[in-house]
């Protein structure tokens, strides 16, 4: 499916931000320079796409759990005697995380890595005369502002992170201290407007392969602008509703809204129009799979009749309590489950249909076969048929001399769960053995159309414009349902809970939720299902102590001293 076949060769650039510096020593042999390694095009574009294999990495696993862990939908609760880990779990979801904690340094060692690792291709690439290789200059400049974008997309991950980071331009620097956060802002603010002008546009009917486009660029900072606020202290809204315009407007390339709510996640989403920057994924190359093992119940692989050892740990927050009634009566916030129309097809069970069509993007309530045989349970539900539920309790601990007399009774917190607790997310589509060639087929979203859409939606109803804003919500929400949608957005409905809501319905999963929470002060000052307020200094992620140890001139920040 893929053209661009990008090996995740990482060189050892581990070892730049383990020590806290980033000098690097390059010593070549003989007459292999820059200059003279770099044989044709194909030699440069290997060179040119070897840091996204980083970014592949990077989107997942700790930086998705900083996101999503500490926030509103998602959690991994202790089933029985799985997923304890220490308290990890717990840490993240009731925000008592340390600078001693593995994603945290995981988050911060990989987004410097990032950095470098597309500094040092930026470096080597400087030097290759292009025109030797059939490249014209205009080649050049568009490859080398791929790396300062992918170099800014980075450091502005880490604002949102940690807040200021040390800012480096070349690998000759040792042991930087941070920059401020103002500081950090405006470098990848001017990354990304001198990469604007630099960059081609993508033309009708270009898959997307990797590359950034000029609308990813205009989309990053689009994004900057967007959280700026949380990330400086000035807003600047309408910096962003201009940029969104224009990206909506085809100004920087022909994009629209995919016509389907799988479109843009499906097998063949390179096709999307919506998107505006994906990883790419293929079998046995750079797979966009890291989700699997965290997501599914140890037996889930009969349902989706494949192979592979899940791990059940990840899960929907509950949206009901114990007794079956529900916590939205209680928060604003949580309930992910619940959020969706009972109408949106989104809704549904997964179920692959053969031939790249499926249905659904959650496994809830009775686990079967494609056949329809019930898939029994392992651990508290051992040899009985497993139902997933939108609750955690021990409800096998109720009855008759067992520690609870009465589900009333049960306690609903991170330590309470079973093996069938919480409902499953299947945002990213898994074939089955017969479709084996087609697992990971599909791409991993970076920007997508519908974010624009709803930024512009945000600053707009920001703005005062509750109308405006509701019609481009309900531009990408009407393709949720077979008929007409039974709860648009208006005017008269839209607040901030609402917009939370669309945001967090739209974009379950994609690894976002804290940001958009920090955006509207809700992620120390709200309450959602057994979590309550904390510090406003936890929204920014302490400086790992690994990192401090390694670099003293590194300042912690305030609050975890």
């Amino acid at each position: 499916m893929k053209n661009i076949k990008i090996q995740a060769t990482l060189l050892v650039f581990a070892l730049v931000c383990a020590t806290g510096c980033t000098k690097l020593e390059q010593d070549w042999h003989d007459k292999v320079v820059p200059e003279t390694f770099f044989k044709s095009k194909k030699d440069v574009e290997a060179a040119l796409f070897r840091p996204f294999t980083h970014a592949r990495w990077y989107m997942g696993e700790d930086r998705w759990a900083l996101q999503e862990y500490p926030a509103d939908q998602f959690a991994i609760s202790t089933k029985g005697r799985h997923w304890y880990n220490g308290g990890e779990n717990e840490r993240f979801h009731y925000h008592r995380w340390t600078p001693d904690d593995g994603w945290i340094w995981g988050t911060w060692r990989g987004t410097l890595m990032g950095v470098a690792l597309a500094l040092d291709t930026k470096q080597d690439l400087e030097k290759v005369n292009y025109e030797a290789l059939a490249l014209t200059p205009a080649d050049k400049e568009a490859h080398l502002n791929q790396l300062n974008t992918l170099i800014a997309f980075f450091f502005m991950r880490g604002l949102d992170y940690f807040g200021g980071m040390p800012l480096f331009e070349s690998l000759d620097i040792e042991a930087p201290p941070r920059n401020t956060d103002q500081e950090t802002f405006d470098h990848v603010e001017k990354l990304l407007k001198d990469a604007l002008d630099k960059i081609p546009a993508k033309t009708a009917g270009q898959k997307e392969e990797g590359a950034i486009s000029k609308a990813a660029v205009a989309a990053l900072l689009a994004r900057l602008y967007f959280n700026a606020e949380a990330y400086t202290g000035q807003a600047r809204f309408g910096e962003a509703a201009i940029l969104c315009q224009e990206i909506i407007d085809q100004k920087y390339g022909p994009y629209s809204l995919d016509a389907t709510w799988y479109g843009p996640h499906s097998f063949n989403n390179d096709t999307s129009p919506e998107i505006i920057w994906s990883i790419p994924s293929e079998l046995n190359y750079l797979q966009y799979d890291w989700f699997f093992n965290f997501f599914y119940h140890y037996n889930t692989v009969k349902n989706f009749d494949t192979e592979g050892s899940p791990w059940n740990g990840t899960h929907l927050t509950p949206s009901k309590k114990p007794d079956g009634s529900s916590y939205r009566s209680d928060f604003k916030l949580g309930s992910p489950f619940e959020k969706f129309e009972d109408a949106d097809l989104r809704k549904r069970q997964y179920k692959y249909l053969g031939g790249d069509r499926y249905e659904g993007m959650f496994i809830v309530g009775e686990h079967l076969t494609p056949s329809g045989e019930p898939i029994l349970g392992g651990e508290e539900y051992k040899d009985l048929p497993l139902t997933f539920i939108d609750q955690v309790a021990r409800f096998t601990e109720v009855g008759p001399g067992k520690e609870y007399a009465s589900i009333s009774e049960l306690p609903s917190t991170m330590s309470e769960g079973e093996e069938n607790t919480g409902i499953r997310l299947v945002k990213v589509p898994i074939p089955n053995n017969a479709d084996r060639s087609r697992r990971w087929a599909a791409d991993n979203p970076v920007i997508r159309l519908a974010e624009i859409y709803y930024m512009l939606a945000e600053c707009k109803f920001r703005a005062g414009d509750g109308a405006g804003a509701a019609s481009l919500i309900n531009a990408v929400r009407e393709r949720n349902f077979e008929d007409t949608d039974p709860n648009p957005v208006t005017a008269a409905n839209l607040d901030e809970y609402r917009m939370l809501d669309e945001w967090g319905i739209e974009f379950l999963g994609e690894g976002r939720r804290r940001t958009d929470l920090i955006r509207w002060n809700k992620f120390t000052t709200e309450t959602w299902w057994d979590h309550t307020p904390t510090s406003d200094h936890l929204k920014r992620f302490p400086i790992p102590t690994q990192a401090i140890s390694g670099n003293n001139s590194l300042e912690q920040n305030p609050g975890y001293e």
